[in-house]
């Protein structure tokens, strides 16, 4: 006769052991002995709560176990984010040292919260602690701190790569562990600090890559890294819902997951951050400090002394379970829109932890098998780690965060800059982004007082902005605006440099010494500004002839949009005109947007014109009622410099191979701020279809060799009907081989002087040196060019991050744009090699192929959805590429 139990009676039996052990004194992992190799975890099947908690701890059981919530063992399947969040919220419900905060909505509308966990006399009086710890950040006030009685601050932050899912489901063991845990060691723990669990960064990602792991798992865990498990599909779970790496997000905070969490982040201002990630499968846990050459100079020594002394802890609790780990090598900490940067310049001790994936449920490695439970205890040993290391080391932490702010104001006292102004009066939209993010960072932004001449630049009183240097956010700021070029190390984890004006294309300067005074603060802008309104000049006494807009706002893109979905006649002027309106007579320049009535079917007339005021409403657009066709000066209405525009059908190719994040980033820039409609189309199915449904495809980097030589052939007969083809990156590279354009590459040889022994340790950093990992370049535009209307000088700032250069065409009139000659290089790291190399090289290139356009683009126009001062290069090409003169073409 054989017993077989269902798992809700398993879980009965084994509390009601709990019970009895307890009141014998005996911890639960006194049942089991505990694996402390991994070639001695237990597998899916066999994994129990007694693997991954600490020997000599008793635990309250009034407190539910995970697996009484999840109806399984932590470890023997992937928890989705609901799953995660009801033990969470059980938790709540049964502990009073648990509280659950939301503080954010993902995209795919599931929600992100903060789990506080601390002693209830702590959690009695939250709100005091947080108001009390906050004034370390204030100079005037901080002295006067008693910081004996403060507890740390512990934010534990899990999974914001969403197919790193080790990190998110031992939050699930931290929490039990906090909220269950009994004895002399736990109490001071939750007496001495308040944890704060983010258990889910990026809910999304996660759940398509539990989904993914759980529908291929069986019976038994196949381990086989060529299993389909392994292997997730494109775009995989890394990313958040529209693609973008959220763990870049920290810094420019587009998106709805880290704005919210920024938020939080200052309104507590956590004493450590931790950052929980995995990695390859054959790598050993990694635990930062990363390479000491790479941190950012910004950041104070102080901080890094406390991460090597945080990390000894890690090492005695990972050394004692006998597992491998390394620090110093690889990651760095210089880019400062990471988890575990961030934190650092901004008065934290950020960490990063790097965790060997199983990428599933159990994966061989170079080092024996690799299970998911194992990957998950590696996890929970580091955050139980952290929390010793922060009750040790508590006033040593605060301490540093009241140093870190005190001494901000110090070395801004100390600088020759003593402040940023910046402006684009044509354009208030684009300048509301930037104030946006400052406001997220808590960086203070005062309306210009004065007007002031710097370097030759005007800035108007009442239209352009200052940012003083003296301000506790001294160092965060100073990154987003200074301009670094010389560099301790040649390599870097991630980009160089990311100089907002730059990213923004808007006029700025330092203003130094004594050009500096009070007086240029006038009002200060609020933390988050109300969204800019356009507004509708209407006409006079007489009837509408027109309407015009310029194309100088950034959301232009989508009044054009709007209008064209509808099915209005829209016109783009290729020549500049002045016309009469109710405000007086108005300079019109290239590209402005002109929607002739006279051509409108009647019935539409009542239509237009609540779409006229929805754009001026909604899209920070100045539109003017035009009564006459004829013009003061320039061009006509009716003129034949005036072209019209087609509604936008816009495919952009995915798939394998091709770079998710740049497809993403064209994706959210179409969907979220143009609301355009795209389609996004993976190559096998291309290979198949017909084009004719859509006029601009748009290639962003990948190789695309799974293109089949027929529908290679299909493209080049849709371009010369008349398709637009936009080419980003790689895809330069695969459009020339395929005899889509034709273009010369500049030489990528590297120095081989063989007049001495290279040595073997120096080869990753030699060639390191020439990557662009991500720096900012100057360009020379001709503006008069449909490809650069809108834009105001003639002169931008692009980022890239690769070597792909471009020689100058054959035909001069197909370049609207070069790299500048003398000093291409605005900002960050670029080898000599390569800064030779790009001077004066193509910026971008027209190609035409019969009727049709390619627009040749060697980097990235939409860079982690805060490049705003180039998204409009992308929606030139889709809105105005098909009205290019051919004779400026490259054939």
């Amino acid at each position: 006769m054989y017993l077989v139990l269902n798992t809700l009676e398993l879980h009965r039996m084994k509390r009601l052991l709990t019970v009895c052990l307890i009141g014998l004194g005996l911890s639960v992992q006194g049942v089991a002995q505990v694996s402390s190799n991994i070639h001695t975890a237990p597998d899916i099947n066999s994994v129990t709560l007694d693997y991954y908690l600490p020997g000599g701890v008793t635990f309250d059981p009034d407190v539910p176990l995970p697996s009484e919530v999840l109806g399984f063992e932590v470890g023997f399947r992937h928890a989705r984010s609901e799953q995660i969040m009801a033990y969470m919220h059980a938790l709540a419900e049964a502990s009073d040292r648990v509280e659950i905060q939301q503080y954010a909505t993902s995209y795919g509308f599931r929600p992100l919260n903060l789990v506080m966990i601390s002693a209830p006399e702590n959690m009695n009086r939250l709100e005091e602690i947080r108001t009390q710890h906050l004034q370390l950040a204030d100079p005037s006030v901080s002295g006067s701190l008693d910081l004996s009685s403060m507890p740390a601050i512990i934010w534990q932050g899990f999974s914001v790569h969403g197919n790193e899912p080790s990190a998110a489901n031992s939050s699930i063991l931290l929490a039990y562990f906090l909220a269950a845990a009994q004895g002399p060691e736990v109490e001071e723990i939750l007496r001495e600090s308040v944890t704060i669990i983010d258990p889910i960064l990026n809910p999304d990602g996660h759940d398509r890559f539990t989904h993914w792991a759980n529908m291929h798992v069986g019976m038994n865990a196949v381990s086989d890294p060529s299993h389909r498990e392994h292997l997730e599909v494109w775009p995989g779970g890394r990313t958040n819902h529209y693609w973008f790496d959220p763990n870049r997000d920290w810094m420019p905070v587009q998106h709805p997951e880290s704005r919210g969490r920024i938020v939080q982040y200052h309104n507590w201002k956590p004493t450590i951050l931790n950052d929980y990630h995995e990695m390859g499968t054959n790598s050993p846990y990694f635990f930062q400090p990363g390479v000491p050459s790479r941190n950012n100079p910004l950041t104070p020594e102080r901080t890094f002394e406390l991460t090597e002394q945080i990390a000894r802890f890690h090492a005695d609790a990972l050394d004692e379970v006998g597992s491998l780990y390394w620090t110093r090598e690889t990651f760095d900490d210089f880019y400062i829109g990471k988890g575990s940067t961030y934190p650092d310049i901004n008065g934290s001790i950020g960490i990063l932890y790097e965790q060997g994936s199983s990428r599933g449920h159990a994966q061989d490695s170079d080092y024996g098998l690799l299970t998911f439970p194992f990957t998950i205890r590696n996890q929970f040993i580091t955050t139980i780690s952290t929390m010793r290391a922060g009750v040790a080391l508590r006033e040593d932490l605060l301490e540093h965060q009241r140093e870190f702010f005190r001494s901000a104001l110090e070395e801004a006292g100390r600088s020759d800059v003593k402040g940023y102004v910046f402006s684009e009066p044509a354009d208030p939209a684009r300048v509301w982004h930037l104030l946006d993010i400052l406001g997220h960072h808590q960086v203070d932004v005062y309306a210009l007082n004065r007007t002031m001449t710097v370097d030759g630049t005007t800035f108007e009183a009442g239209k352009a902005f200052v940012v003083p240097a003296g301000q506790i956010q001294y160092r965060f700021l100073t990154s987003l605006f200074e301009v670094r070029t010389a560099f301790e190390d040649s390599l870097f984890y991630d980009v160089s440099t990311w100089n907002l004006p730059f990213a923004f294309d808007l006029p700025y300067a330092e203003v130094r010494g004594r050009t500096w005074s009070s007086n240029l603060l006038g009002e200060q802008v609020a933390r988050y500004p109300d969204f800019p309104h356009g507004e509708l000049i209407a006409a006079g006494e007489g009837q509408t002839y027109a309407y015009a807009f310029t194309w100088d706002s950034y959301y232009a893109p989508r009044a054009a949009n709007r209008l064209l979905s509808e099915g209005v006649v829209v016109q783009v002027a290729s020549r500049p005109f002045e016309a009469a309106t109710a405000s007086g007579t108005v300079e019109f320049d290239y590209g402005t947007i002109v929607v002739p009535m006279g051509v409108q079917h009647p019935d539409k007339f009542d239509e237009i014109n609540e779409l006229i005021q929805q754009i001026a409403d909604e899209d920070a657009v100045t539109v003017y009622a035009l009564e006459s066709g004829l013009s003061s000066t320039g061009i006509d209405i009716g003129s034949r410099n005036f072209n019209l525009l087609r509604k936008p059908e816009v495919m952009i190719l995915g798939g394998s191979g091709v770079t998710p994040n740049d497809v993403g980033e064209v994706w959210h820039l179409l969907d979220r701020r143009y609301d355009m409609q795209l389609s996004i189309v993976e190559i096998p199915r291309f290979n198949s279809i017909s084009l004719s449904r859509y006029n601009t495809i748009v290639m962003v980097n990948g190789s695309y060799g799974d293109i089949s030589d027929p529908a290679v052939d299909k493209l080049k007969r849709w371009v010369s009907d008349g398709g637009t083809l936009i080419l980003q990156r790689g895809a330069v590279s695969w459009a020339s081989r395929a005899g889509l354009i034709n273009v010369d590459f500049s030489s990528s040889d590297i120095d081989t002087d063989r007049s001495f022994l290279a040595s073997y340790t120096d080869v990753s950093g030699e060639r390191g040196a020439q990557v662009i990992g991500g720096s900012i370049f100057n360009l020379d535009i001709d503006t008069q060019h449909p490809l650069f209307y809108g834009y105001q000088r003639n002169k931008l700032t692009v980022f890239r991050n690769n070597t792909l250069m471009l020689e100058q065409p054959e035909n001069r009139y197909a370049m609207p744009a070069r790299y500048h000659e003398t000093t291409p290089l605005a900002s960050g790291y670029i080898s000599s090699e390569n800064q030779e190399r790009i001077k004066g090289t193509a910026g971008l290139i027209v190609g035409a192929m019969g009727s049709g356009r390619i627009i040749i683009q060697p980097h990235n126009t939409s860079f982690r959805g805060f490049w705003f001062g180039t998204n409009k290069l992308l929606a030139n090409g889709i809105f105005f590429g098909h009205t290019i003169n051919g004779q400026a073409t490259q054939r």
